[in-house]
């Protein structure tokens, strides 16, 4: 009987499960082996033509950020939240900010997969409308999450299999293509240099979009309670899951700009689908549909994923309690956070293409770099935090605990202010309402507007 009363009084606990590989095979499946290539006509038109190197700049920025999440998760092994790490290692001020930039973040994602997927449609279908297809998708989006749909983990990792299948197949394409035409000398160099359209300033605009390719790596840090030895794991994964995406993405647009010289396409953000088709004909239809295909799971996940951020909020009184913390009696979600969003999305994806006044910075680019703007905050947010808590605090300075945080800071503000002035202004504005409603809702920040503490199951 004694045994029977401690067991059901332990504490529940998840199963330590994960290896290091699983985490990395997680990391890669959460942002797909396919994920330079919905940004990549926005890239080549931005950085004219170096989109190889905007990739690897940005995996240099985002493998310092990596180290830094992966060093908080030490401290926080249950929590994985850039607002948290914020908020407990700097001020809750400052991860209530941190946390309304995520929010910014959460209802983008939705917002730039309709674009893509309203673009491709209208691609394959000029008679219909953009707007009819944003419309569509928007619907579409809202009506499958509203109906409580799951995509498992185990669909995930064939879809994902799928899209290495789909990679594989254009590279020995695109290498019959490279290796079947003429070229002249230095031509396997142009991708990375190309002296005659070379601009710092355009390359160092296309990296802060080319951030978008590795978006994903910091969910890594919620599985802190499932896998083994987590002070280690979570910081490896999240560094080689960088070093993989950086990689494969390099090579993927490396490929892309030795079949497609230049950097001018019929339509941009369907770019690689014409270079794929360019490569072999048959691609186009494969390559746009399987980005079509990672968009839409991509764009269904984002809008939930918001729609619950919304309702932690909203039931802890961030936002009001009476529209964002309700639940749906019929399908257990919060049905009214599905449909803000999902409203949300339609109308910037609508709105985005008509206030782009880049010929090169598409609806789709314009997106790409807001959402940028709040991950751009939350990552220098974390290096802040990583270097308060393991370099300010510890008695024992470490010339490596000062190094990573203050690079990883320095090159993510580099990033943000190098993001399209158009994005800076509509961030700052969405930065400026959110502050704004957190200094009157506790007075002036004196009070607690965001819980940082965890839940008692998750307490260690």
């Amino acid at each position: 009987m004694a045994t029977l009363s401690t067991t059901a009084m332990a504490p529940v606990r998840l199963k330590r499960s994960l290896t290091l590989w699983d985490l990395i095979l997680y990391g890669v499946i959460v942002i797909q082996p396919v994920a330079p290539m919905s940004a990549y006509g926005v890239l080549s038109t931005t950085g004219r033509g170096h989109v190889v190197t905007t990739i690897l700049i940005a995996m240099v920025a985002m493998l310092f950020t990596a180290i830094s999440y992966g060093r908080m998760a030490r401290a926080y092994p249950s929590a994985g939240s850039a607002f948290t790490y914020v908020g407990q290692e700097l001020k809750p001020a400052l991860g209530y900010v941190t946390g309304w930039s995520m929010v910014m973040d959460y209802m983008l994602n939705p917002m730039i997969c309709i674009i893509w997927c309203s673009q491709w449609a209208h691609v394959v279908t000029p008679a219909v409308p953009y707007w009819v297809w944003a419309i569509f998708f928007a619907l579409l989006f809202s009506g499958l999450n509203i109906q409580g749909i799951k995509t498992s983990a185990r669909v995930n990792t064939v879809l994902a299999i799928g899209m290495g299948v789909v990679v594989a197949v254009f590279f020995v394409a695109a290498s019959h293509y490279v290796f079947g035409s003429p070229h002249g000398q230095g031509f396997f160099l142009l991708p990375l240099y190309d002296p005659k359209t070379f601009n710092s300033q355009a390359v160092l605009a296309a990296t802060s979009i080319a951030v978008l390719t590795y978006i994903g790596f910091d969910g890594i840090s919620t599985l802190s309670e499932e896998c083994h030895n987590p002070r280690r794991n979570i910081l490896l994964a999240t560094v080689f899951t960088c070093l993989v995406i950086g990689v494969l993405s390099a090579v993927e647009v490396y490929a892309a700009q030795l079949v497609w010289q230049g950097h001018t396409y019929p339509n941009i953000d369907s770019a690689y689908a014409f270079v794929a088709g360019r490569a072999w004909a048959p691609l186009f239809a494969v390559i746009g549909f399987t980005l079509l295909i990672a968009n839409f799971g991509s764009g269904m996940g984002a809008q939930l994923g918001a729609a619950r951020l919304l309702f932690g909020m909203g039931r802890s009184s961030a936002l009001p309690k009476s529209f964002f913390g309700a639940i749906s009696p019929q399908h257990n979600i919060p049905r009214n956070n599905v449909l803000f969003v999902g409203a949300v999305a339609l109308i910037g994806a609508i709105v985005l293409p008509l206030i782009s006044i880049s010929a090169d910075l598409t609806g789709y680019g314009l997106g790409a770099s807001l959402l940028n703007f709040g991950a751009l905050i939350a990552f220098m947010g974390v290096n802040a935090a990583a270097f308060t808590r393991y370099f300010v605090r510890e008695p024992n300075k470490q010339l490596t605990n000062f190094l990573w945080p203050v690079l990883g800071f320095i090159i993510c503000f580099v990033l943000w202010w190098n993001l399209a002035t158009q994005a800076k202004i509509l961030g700052a504005i969405w930065m400026a309402v959110g502050i704004a409603y957190g200094a009157w809702k506790t007075r002036g920040f004196r009070g607690d507007l965001v819980n940082f503490d965890l839940p008692p199951e998750e307490a260690s």
